[in-house]
């Protein structure tokens, strides 16, 4: 199978549709990831925001993965909803704007040890489910500079960013690289923040996200509350 066919996954955080935070951010990337439709986005921050708009609002639990041979979406989706269910929601404090390598996000000011312990989980129980990358994959992977650690993690679980290398966050644009421009899309992202990064950020929820190939953005499959019970039912494909 090509690496530009077939459904990808993957566990995320994202607010719940009704919650601001969540208003906001389809409006700003022009996607909304749980109808799975476009949104109007100002006209001067479209390319900046294609990136992040492919892939949804969202933070990273578990990147991105294709199934592992003989898994199935079923499958998946049973394990998604039986792990949501043994864990508890919790809050982030609240989030600050912040400039990760040129790619400006939402970011806690300091760890919360619960948002890892969630993380690590995600991580280390649905490793099964992913198949390896593609050769492809891990070289693009390796475009960014890594550490050696960071290397050993990806040849682990296929992206270098988990466990102690975990930084949570939710991206709103791609990388700038023109520093007033920057500075700009920045200024313009506080203010219209600020009322939102004073609040905590409920995290109550469990994301399974879904793609249908690589040209097309991923949507909401299932939504499942911490401690039990699923919001949103997904469809399965028929070849489930």
């Amino acid at each position: 199978m090509s690496e530009r066919t077939g459904a990808r996954y993957a566990l995320y955080y994202a607010p719940r549709a009704s919650e601001p935070l969540a208003v906001f951010a389809r409006n700003w990337l022009g996607w909304d990831p749980e109808t799975g439709t476009p949104r109007c986005t100002p006209a001067q921050f479209t390319e900046i925001t294609a990136e992040p708009r492919h892939y949804g609002f969202h933070g990273t639990l578990k990147a991105p993965f294709a199934l592992a041979e003989g898994a199935t979406e079923r499958e998946l989706l049973a394990a998604a909803g039986s792990f949501a269910a043994t864990r508890t929601p919790f809050d982030l404090p609240h989030l600050a704007l912040g400039d990760l390598g040129g790619f400006l996000a939402l970011v806690p000011p300091a760890r919360v040890e619960s948002l890892h312990s969630l993380a690590d989980a995600c991580v280390s129980t649905f490793d099964a489910f992913r198949r390896p990358p593609h050769a492809k994959e891990l070289a693009k992977r390796r475009l960014a500079p890594l550490s050696a650690r960071q290397e050993e993690l990806l040849g682990l679980y296929g992206y270098p960013y988990v466990f102690d290398q975990f930084r949570f966050h939710l991206t709103l644009t791609g990388r700038l690289t023109d520093p007033k421009q920057r500075a700009c899309v920045s200024a313009t992202l506080s203010e219209k923040l600020a009322p939102l990064l004073a609040q905590p950020l409920a995290v109550r929820d469990l994301c399974l996200f879904r793609q249908a190939c690589r040209t097309v953005p991923f949507t909401v499959m299932a939504r499942f509350v911490l401690g039990g019970g699923r919001l949103v039912r997904a469809e399965v494909s028929q070849a489930a």
